[in-house]
């Protein structure tokens, strides 16, 4: 008599209820991947070979085989919770160990490095000058709460409509306190080198030329350069023919210690048209100091400061890691994943491109555990331990039929 098939099915069935047990316990946990018992039969070996009438020996558990399958997708109030749709870890570093995981619940921690609850870094690329990423090696991410450097203006696009129907001052030379010695004028708002605001106007006078006007400029109330600092000349079309941009117009500074402004003034896409004066853009590239106000994080990964200025900056780009045998991973706890042989190399890319998914900003993957499906595979599990028994109970009761022979 055996036992080994009855104590193998009742051991295969505990070690089921067990996986189903792990899922419904996770099926609140973010990030969480489901997972599955799998099973294989057992037969004993015979130096002859099995014959075609082998009665196997039992059950034994093949693997425990998570189901990477995509989780729902809940909003959430943090700008640093990330959900992943699609494929991939996200890559963490604690001390140089390198893990993985895809519960996307982060935070700051007091250096301002972007950290999971057990105080892993969240990696990717830094920002480097001028608003470009320092591809290379993944490094743990942080935000740089320091105010953003004034920038100095140096150039201005003006694209306007000179009223072609207007007359020749009756007045002159030019007088930019009054009025009748200039046709129409604007302001802007320029920037010295320490980010103090200055005015700078212009004014728009017309000459007797056909097509032809004059540009004088004023800062904070006081005009720059002796004269005219352009003149422009527009064809039968009203299309301008003067070459732009204009050269530059230094504006003297008001602070002390400060670099005043070097404007270069680029009036393309201006017009003479048979309409009243007006302004359709006028842009500057220069701004104040700010300090960060707020974050956010697009489905590239870039993660985009905003400054109480209403400038933006660019601090750094989230990275992803996916491999080619997910299931290889080792399971360390606290959400995370290691490398392994059998896993294969990790392969880091930024967000959305090869298989790697999108990033969702304000929101985290829930557990992709069924629960309706867990609890309907822990009655059929406990069904199957039921039925194991059952096996060892008949071959005791054979065995004692047998013991009880005269």
């Amino acid at each position: 008599m055996s036992f080994q098939q009855g104590l193998s099915g009742l051991n295969a069935a505990a070690k089921n209820l067990d996986v189903i047990g792990n899922n419904v316990a996770n099926s609140s946990t973010v990030g969480f991947k489901q997972s599955q018992a799998q099973f294989a039969d057992v037969y004993a070996n015979s130096l002859t070979g099995a014959g075609g009438s082998s009665v196997g020996i039992g059950v034994k558990l093949a693997q425990v085989a998570q189901q990477f399958t995509q989780g729902n997708v809940t909003s959430t109030n943090n700008p640093l919770d990330l959900a992943i749709n699609g494929g991939g870890f996200f890559r963490m570093e604690n001390n140089g160990e390198v893990t993985y995981q895809r519960n996307g619940q982060f935070q700051l921690d007091r250096t301002g490095f972007i950290v999971n609850p057990t105080g892993a870094r969240l990696t990717g690329f830094a920002a480097g000058p001028g608003g470009t990423v320092l591809t290379g090696a993944p490094t743990p991410l942080s935000i740089n709460t320091a105010d953003l450097a004034p920038q100095i203006t140096s150039t201005l696009d003006a694209v306007l409509n000179l009223d072609s129907g207007s007359a020749v001052p009756a007045t002159a030379p030019f007088d930019l306190t009054d009025p009748a010695t200039f046709n129409s004028s604007t302001a802007v708002a320029v920037y010295d080198s320490l980010g103090n605001e200055q005015t700078l106007q212009t004014f728009y006078v017309k000459t007797a030329n056909p097509g032809e006007w004059q540009v004088y400029a004023a800062s904070d109330g006081t005009q720059v350069g002796a004269g005219a600092i352009a003149t422009l000349n527009f064809n039968t079309n009203g299309a301008l023919t003067t070459a732009m941009p204009l050269a530059a117009v230094a504006i003297p500074p008001t602070a002390t210690g400060a670099a005043g402004p070097s404007v270069v003034i680029d009036f393309s896409g201006t017009t003479q048209f048979g309409s009243p004066f007006s302004v359709n853009a006028l842009n500057q590239n220069g701004y104040a100091s700010g300090r960060l106000s707020g974050f956010s994080i697009d489905a590239d990964g870039m993660i985009l400061g905003r400054y109480s200025n209403g400038e933006s900056a660019l601090l750094g780009q989230v990275v992803l890691a996916n491999f080619a045998n997910p299931n290889g991973l080792q399971q360390l706890g606290n959400n995370m994943w290691a490398e392994t042989s059998a896993s294969g190399n990790p392969l880091v890319g930024v967000p959305s491109t090869g298989s790697l998914g999108v990033l969702q900003s304000s929101a985290v993957e829930d557990s992709n555990v069924d629960l309706t499906a867990e609890l309907v595979n822990l009655i059929t599990a406990q069904r199957v331990y039921q039925a194991n028994a059952q096996t060892i109970k008949a071959q005791d009761a054979v065995l004692q039929t047998l013991v009880n022979l005269r």
